[in-house]
């Protein structure tokens, strides 16, 4: 199955090296997704040109196709059921819940000359970060490309209730999923609340599993594809 990858806030296609080749190894073909402000060189993109470039990737692949979103890009994830629902067979959602129709995409840190830099390890001490040893933060931190204030600040829309019936897998890497449930049943992630067919995948990680437990990672991606 065609498994597109779309990594989170500060990350390009390479977020993935680790995970491609246990996919392909697998037997699926795995699309790493560079977005538009992220990787292109681009700082004046929005989030709608992150948006068209997704749906582009779906349109792209020649069957139904499972499509990956991590972090901040759950929400993209979800943005593509909710324009192609008829052309995913599965949304697996690493650490991150989607926005709903109204919310801003990822306006959580200042943004400087247009841009949100990657704010530090601050902000991510604890359980988001206390797998990545120093030298798995330095090379984090020195690839992070600043995101453009029109994408973390840009405004989720969304239209198509069959968007519902996409199945979807939350995987849970710095949270478990009874903390995940409980969210969703006091009604902090209504878009989950509302899916018909949601499942719960553990993960002994980090938020950033790709680097962590990058073959781990690529495993629950593959057994997630079969079951699609």
């Amino acid at each position: 199955m065609d498994i597109l990858l779309i990594a989170g806030l500060w990350l390009d296609g390479s977020a993935w090296d680790d995970v491609v080749p246990t996919l392909e190894a697998l037997g699926h073909r795995p699309v790493p997704l560079t977005l538009p402000g992220q990787g292109d060189g681009s700082a004046s993109a929005t989030l709608g040109d992150q948006v068209a470039a997704v749906v582009a990737a779906v349109d792209s692949a020649s069957e139904k196709l499972m499509v990956v979103g991590h972090s901040a890009a759950c929400s993209l994830a979800w943005l593509a059921a909710d324009a192609r629902p008829e052309q995913i067979a599965k949304v697996v959602l690493i650490g991150g819940f989607p926005s709903a129709d109204g919310e801003s995409y990822a306006d959580f840190f200042d943004a400087k000359d247009g841009v949100m830099p990657f704010p530090g390890w601050g902000p991510f001490e604890g359980p988001d970060s206390a797998d990545l040893d120093e030298e798995a933060k330095r090379i984090i931190a020195s690839a992070a490309i600043p995101v453009p204030e029109g994408v973390s600040k840009g405004v989720v829309r969304l239209t198509d209730e069959r968007r519902f019936d996409v199945p979807i897998v939350l995987l849970c890497p710095e949270f478990t999923p009874a903390q995940a449930q409980e969210w969703i049943n006091a009604g902090d992630v209504p878009e989950l609340a509302k899916a018909k067919h949601l499942d719960f995948v553990d993960i002994d990680s980090g938020h950033w599993p790709m680097v962590s437990k990058p073959i781990e990672l690529a495993r629950l991606l593959a057994a997630a594809a079969v079951e699609a």
